[in-house]
């Protein structure tokens, strides 16, 4: 089989979802096709190159071989490099692919939450902004430009049993588009690539409107079940909680309006989505269960932000973020501080 334009692969964050897209992808390449290249460190890089990246899904282990190393340099310019990294992980990261990128390279973010390319060529009157929130100095947007990047919106649920070991629980959707929303050629071949890898892989003409609609739900159930330590169905169970939930969603619903990008659901439409995956474990709830960073900058301090830009209230996202952060800081789980407690001109 052919990957296309797509050579030369690599992954950076071999974690749940890195190593799920990483096995289907690997899937992809023919006979005397270059190994997927991964970008790891510590004992998933140990892991990698004794036994290969493995999946477990449908009740069976798929097994890859992979070449992992530490140093990007040994790795050289990729095709296409996917980033699926926690968000408060990627401005080291951004620093030490350099040596992955080429003038033609893809950057495919397959991330949670707001990411730093955000108003790259977007959001009406604040087109073009920077984001404090997920990129206090810009080393983020100057070593990935945004001419590199894809964005990818993934609907799947994952979970790490062991380094280099990844589980695949259910979903299996990417949907994917450039900032700009244009239906490129790097876009339709990547688009190829991942149907071809078994994905339900789609093309949006706004990706930034389904990056804002994944964010809908889990700007609220993630930061709330990490400090809470509830699955999802008992979130949605207590009205009050279910009621402060909705009244965050509605303020997110305006800043989405005022960039272009409407939802048409109300709160209880996307509650009832939630409710269908049943009783389970946010992402951020395993990261604090795990002693891991958690990506609140991204989900909830980002959203303050867009707020601030748009001239939109949000008392009770203030609220969320305070609570928050001042419970992972207490765990040591948060270094950011007050991102954006005053507005910028």
């Amino acid at each position: 089989m052919s990957t296309g334009p797509f050579q030369k692969i690599t992954i950076v964050g071999a974690g749940a979802i890195g190593g799920w897209l990483g096995v289907h992808v690997a899937q992809t390449r023919g006979a005397g096709a270059q190994p997927l290249g991964v970008l790891a460190r510590g004992d998933t890089l140990s892991a990698l190159k004794k036994n290969g990246l493995q999946l477990h899904q449908g009740g069976q282990c798929l097994q890859v071989p992979v070449q992992a190393e530490s140093d990007a340099a040994q790795l050289g310019v990729q095709d296409l490099v996917i980033i699926s990294v926690k968000a408060p992980a990627l401005a080291v990261v951004a620093q030490q692919v350099g040596p992955l990128l080429g003038p033609d390279t893809v950057v495919l973010t397959a991330m949670n939450g707001v990411p730093w390319w955000f108003l790259h060529g977007f959001g009406g009157p604040v087109a073009g902004r920077a984001l404090h929130a997920v990129d206090p100095q810009g080393e983020i947007a100057r070593a990935l430009p945004a001419a590199h990047i894809v964005g990818c919106v993934v609907h799947a649920s994952c979970s790490v049993d062991a380094p280099g070991v990844v589980r695949h629980h259910f979903g299996d959707g990417l949907i994917i588009g450039e900032p700009s929303g244009a239906v490129t050629p790097r876009v339709e071949a990547l688009h190829a690539l991942l149907r071809q890898a078994s994905f339900n892989a789609s093309v949006s003409a706004q990706i930034q409107k389904d990056i804002w609609y994944k964010l809908w739900g889990n700007m609220t159930v993630n930061p709330i079940s990490a400090f809470t330590g509830a699955t999802t169905d008992r979130i949605l169970d207590d009205p009050l909680v279910r009621q402060f939930l909705s009244g965050v969603m509605l303020e997110a619903k305006s800043i989405g309006a005022k960039m272009g990008i409407e939802i048409a659901q109300d709160p209880e439409d996307r509650h009832a989505v939630t409710r269908k995956l049943g009783a389970f474990r946010t992402s951020m709830l395993q990261d604090v269960d795990a002693g891991k960073p958690v990506e609140l900058d991204a989900l909830v301090t980002a959203v303050r932000e867009l707020g601030q830009l748009t001239q939109v209230a949000t008392p009770l996202t203030d609220v969320l973020l305070g609570l928050s952060r001042l419970h992972a800081q207490g765990l040591g789980l948060y270094a950011g501080a007050s991102n954006a407690e005053e507005p910028r001109p």
